[in-house]
């Protein structure tokens, strides 16, 4: 008899932690979808075209009182880059809203590689979308590189 009561309460205490590993998986699934919404966000988009590759990730986008951030690196094996990146550099909303960056924190202009973070200040309202292009001296478009948010 003691053996079956004994058991009994051991099952209470497993039950009641499935419901707590339960009630704390709910709890914690909105902040996991939102921690993928900024790492799908994040991704690095490359474009190379006339012997330079321009590489963009997102840093910290969509984080409200913050500067969005750019980690922005050039490459190349032929050419000098001596883009003006806070000079060449416009962030776009969905919505038609044209920003210019706040700042440029990287290498200075000239060399074969270059990185470094373009800053912009956060558009409000939110965008659904938004795309940073860069226009480098030489080439006939844009580099353009888009997030949906």
């Amino acid at each position: 008899m003691v053996y079956t009561r004994g058991c009994r309460i051991g099952q209470r205490w497993m039950l009641a932690g499935w419901v707590a590993c339960a009630s704390l998986g709910l709890a914690t699934s909105p902040s996991v979808a939102l921690a993928q919404t900024s790492l799908d966000a994040s991704a690095a988009q490359s474009s190379s075209e006339q012997g330079v590759t321009v590489k963009v990730t997102a840093k910290s986008i969509g984080l409200p009182d913050s500067q969005w951030e750019f980690a922005v690196v050039l490459d190349t094996h032929s050419a000098d880059l001596s883009d003006d990146l806070a000079q060449s550099a416009i962030l776009t909303t969905d919505d038609g809203r044209r920003f210019k960056p706040t700042g440029w924190l990287g290498a200075p202009p000239g060399g074969h590689h270059r990185e470094g973070v373009l800053a912009f200040d956060v558009p409000a309202p939110r965008p659904g979308a938004i795309e940073l292009r860069i226009d480098r001296p030489g080439e006939s478009a844009p580099r353009t590189f888009r997030w949906q948010l």
